[in-house]
């Protein structure tokens, strides 16, 4: 039976029922995804009110929230009820969002295995559609000092430029690397360009007594390792 209160606008439920009033008395953490996304979204549509056209948007997929930071504004527009202006807000969110993660670490944060390394690097690829190539640089501590974008867009043996790499590394002090880019088709597979590169990186390092710890190749919630898989 359809809850009756889905006939009404928003505006007519009791206060604790609204995401806006909830958000005011409980702070942002006690609304649930589809309640964010219809803040954003402000309005309905004459056929549903915001919550339900966030619903739909982000259906029911435990992966919806990662996909929707890669939906462009054309894509978002062809869900009946969002136009332009609803479009860009959700899109600049999203990419707001992104930006926060992609900010400075905190030097405390260390690193000793793989999955300790994905933790810290997802949320830079979440939803991407292109590749982006990172670098994590590591004190004796094995702490992150510094994570940085190498390049945009493709990846390449002329993109990806080890001088770079290793000119960062010397500037900050680091002893350790792990580089990470991620594959947007999802094949985590390490292509040919991936193992020059690995090799490169990990030869020029040791050159300077900095050591290559790890290359990772990331996709959503799954991630490859060079060094579980003794590649390097």
């Amino acid at each position: 039976m359809k809850n009756l209160r889905n006939s009404f606008p928003i505006t007519s439920w009791s206060p604790q029922d609204q995401p806006r009033e909830r958000l005011l008395q409980k702070g942002a953490t006690s609304l649930s995804e589809a309640e964010l996304l219809s803040l954003i979204l402000g309005i309905g549509s004459r056929k549903e009110h915001a919550l339900d056209l966030a619903k739909r948007i982000l259906g029911d997929r435990q992966d919806a929230l990662r996909r929707l930071s890669g939906v462009s504004v054309n894509r978002l527009m062809e869900y009946e009820g969002v136009g332009p202006g609803k479009a860009v807000k959700i899109v600049a969110t999203m990419e707001l969002a992104r930006r926060f993660a992609a900010g400075p670490l905190p030097k405390t944060r260390s690193v000793r295995r793989s999955e300790d390394a994905f933790k810290h690097l997802k949320s830079l690829f979440a939803g991407l559609a292109h590749e982006e190539f990172w670098v994590l640089y590591l004190n004796n501590a094995n702490h992150i000092q510094h994570r940085f974008q190498l390049s945009k867009g493709g990846l390449t043996g002329t993109l990806v430029d080890i001088r770079i790499i290793l000119k960062k590394a010397l500037e900050i002090g680091a002893v350790g690397l792990i580089l990470a880019h991620n594959h947007p088709s999802g094949n985590l597979s390490p292509s040919k360009a991936d193992l020059q590169i690995t090799r490169k990186a990990k030869k020029a390092s040791a050159m300077m007594d900095i050591r290559l710890l790890d290359h990772l190749i990331v996709h959503g919630e799954e991630y490859y390792s060079f060094a579980d898989e003794q590649l390097l």
